[in-house]
């Protein structure tokens, strides 16, 4: 049993995102070690206090007038700050107190943007799964993003990785970086890291329940989830569709977002809207059916950063045809996707049509993927592997001595 410090700004596990996978390290880190929890109590929000048993939860209130503009504040973070130094005040004192961790983790933000208070502070320090910062493809700058301007302020998060000394030191003095995908490492190449070790942001809680995939007759049915944003690709897929007016193929969207519009407004415009629907955003049991009704997951994200939906699909036991690119590319091998290259919009549309058309007329692969696919989440997805995966990283960088705080 490791005495661990939790670092984690936002922890619920009655939310989504972030707040539920930081929720998802402490619920499960506590029965098997001595864990203090440093969080924030977000308004509006159960306290971590009252989800949470088994652990010491040292918890502020969340800044006021903070998280009223949900996506703004969820991108931007601006009661981080105010975060830091509460936490890294924390620390100081514990430490200067006699107090005594084995690693110090910090888990969330997922972003690469933000500091970790226990820098420089003489404990072994372990970050991430940190992710982020994957830049556009150049043929798609042109493509009319239709995100909100505040996410053009990630274009930042380069300059600040060669110039912000609080957070160089974040990732220097780090023993071990866990990077969401392999491309994390290209993006801290500058930096001197003592480890870099692969890692998904997130996994399943379980293997959802195994059900027969046998070919039916009808339509090919595919299943795209996720917010609509322009990166997500499903532009691409509508105009996929277009290219499959030959192949009896049907599309369900799931998920709503600011390109939702678009998206509809080209389907009508390629002559597709008869086979393409949009759900709009669903609840877990409504996305769990659609799942283990389709036949083949596609998800063409160009800029994705994490794999979550790729891993859900996975555990369904679909067959996957994403991006060669950031985490879905990371999450998959060829035994269960077909994996794209991307260059352009029209390139993208091609080679998704063509990857559709494939597995349509090869039912036998499809199968054989899927069961593939669910064997790779089991063995690399599930929540249970990833606490046995940070566990053998605690026992080898852990420190057995008090750390003396010089920072």
């Amino acid at each position: 049993m490791s005495r661990i410090l939790l670092i984690a700004p936002t922890c619920d596990g009655s939310d989504i995102g972030e707040a539920w996978v930081a929720y998802q390290w402490a619920a499960r880190l506590a029965p098997r070690h001595d864990v203090t929890l440093l969080t924030y109590h977000k308004r509006g929000r159960p306290p971590a206090r009252t989800q949470l048993d088994g652990l010491r939860i040292v918890e502020w209130a969340e800044p006021p007038l903070l998280g009223r503009a949900e996506r703004l504040n969820s991108l931007l973070k601006p009661g981080y700050a105010a975060f830091y130094v509460r936490a890294r005040r924390w620390i100081k004192r514990a430490l200067a107190a006699g107090e005594h961790f084995d690693v110090v983790h910090q888990p969330v933000p997922v972003a690469m943007r933000y500091p970790s208070p226990a820098a420089g502070l003489g404990v072994p320090v372990v970050v991430g799964p940190v992710g982020g910062g994957l830049s556009d493809p150049p043929g798609f700058s042109d493509d009319g993003d239709t995100s909100p301007w505040y996410t053009r302020l990630r274009a930042l998060d380069q300059f600040r990785l060669r110039h912000d000394p609080l957070l160089r030191r974040t990732y220097t003095d780090a023993r071990v970086v866990l990077g969401i995908a392999p491309y994390v490492g290209d993006l801290l190449e500058g930096i001197p890291l003592h480890e870099l070790v692969v890692m998904s942001e997130t996994a399943l809680p379980e293997l959802p329940p195994a059900h027969s995939r046998s070919t039916h007759p009808g339509a090919l049915r595919l299943l795209f989830v996720g917010r609509l944003v322009r990166t997500k690709g499903a532009r691409d897929l509508v105009r996929a569709m277009s290219l499959l007016a030959d192949e009896d193929v049907v599309l369900d969207v799931v998920g709503d977002g600011p390109d939702r519009a678009t998206c509809e407004a080209l389907a009508v415009e390629l002559e597709v809207a008869d086979r393409v629907r949009f759900l709009g955003r669903l609840d877990r049991g409504e996305v769990d059916a659609f799942y283990r009704d389709a036949d083949v997951f596609v998800f063409p994200s160009y800029r994705e950063p994490g794999g979550n939906v790729a891993l859900e699909a996975m555990g369904h036991g679909l067959p996957l045809i994403v991006c060669d690119r950031g985490g879905p590319g990371s999450a998959v091998d060829a035994t269960c996707a077909i994996a794209l290259p991307v260059s352009t919009p029209d390139a993208l549309a091609r080679d998704v049509a063509a990857a559709v058309r494939t597995l349509a007329h090869d039912p036998a692969r499809r199968l054989a993927m899927g069961r593939s696919a669910r064997e790779r989440v089991t063995s690399m997805g599930l929540w249970d592997a990833k606490i046995r995966a940070v566990e053998a990283i605690y026992n080898r960088v852990g420190s057995g001595s008090a750390a003396t705080p010089h920072g």
